[in-house]
């Protein structure tokens, strides 16, 4: 289905913020996200990088759309969220080299994000540049928004801290810088965010356009 004509590019960033979000919404990428959410800069790195591959991915594949054999679609969109994944890697590993020794595992890990490859097929392959960009951002910035999310409540209430800062000079709760901690907090944010939908937006996403 062509969703080009339907759905306006704003309404393709709220659905990737709100409707569709990756972590409280469709609930994939999980492990990826605990890991890195246990301090706030690692979790905004994480989803930049991912903001950046997503929409990259989105780009390439909505221009090379009409050349791909079917037959082989999803090697070759494997193949191009391998080589986006390689840049950002290597652009990190230049350019934020402290935290690249933290996460740099997980950045190749990106190439594996179900989310990514979902768009690509889903919807840039099936829609001209613009919107398909606009839906890269959006889901980009849902997921980024998440990590941030999460990270933040980690960090605050496990170290007491803000991107290394202190913010709260008492004994914090150590199990929040644990995996279990964790899903602990992804659990009870998603479940707040679910309800906001529920609540404000009859369970149909504040992006207006879920379901595609």
């Amino acid at each position: 289905m062509n969703h080009e004509h339907k759905i306006s590019n704003w309404d393709l960033i709220k659905n990737g913020l709100f409707g569709e979000n990756t972590i409280f919404r469709m609930a994939i990428s999980l492990c990826p996200a605990i890991a890195v959410t246990t301090s706030l800069k690692n979790g905004f790195l994480m989803g930049a990088a991912v903001l950046f591959v997503q929409t990259m991915v989105n780009i390439t594949v909505s221009l090379l759309r009409n050349f791909i054999n079917p037959r082989i679609r999803i090697p070759v969109f494997m193949l191009i969220i391998s080589g986006w994944v390689s840049v950002t890697d290597m652009t990190m590993a230049a350019f934020a080299r402290e935290a690249y020794r933290q996460m740099g595992l997980y950045i190749q890990l990106i190439v594996a994000f179900a989310s990514i490859l979902a768009r690509a097929e889903m919807f840039a392959n099936k829609n001209k540049v613009v919107p398909s960009m606009f839906d890269g951002i959006g889901m980009g910035l849902g997921f980024m928004f998440a990590l941030v999310v999460i990270s933040f409540f980690r960090e605050l209430l496990g170290r007491g801290t803000i991107w290394g800062y202190e913010i709260v000079a008492t004994k914090p709760l150590l199990i929040m810088l644990l995996p279990t901690g964790g899903f602990f907090a992804v659990g009870i944010l998603m479940a707040f965010f679910n309800w906001i939908d529920i609540r404000f937006y009859g369970g149909k996403g504040a992006g207006g356009a879920g379901g595609h």
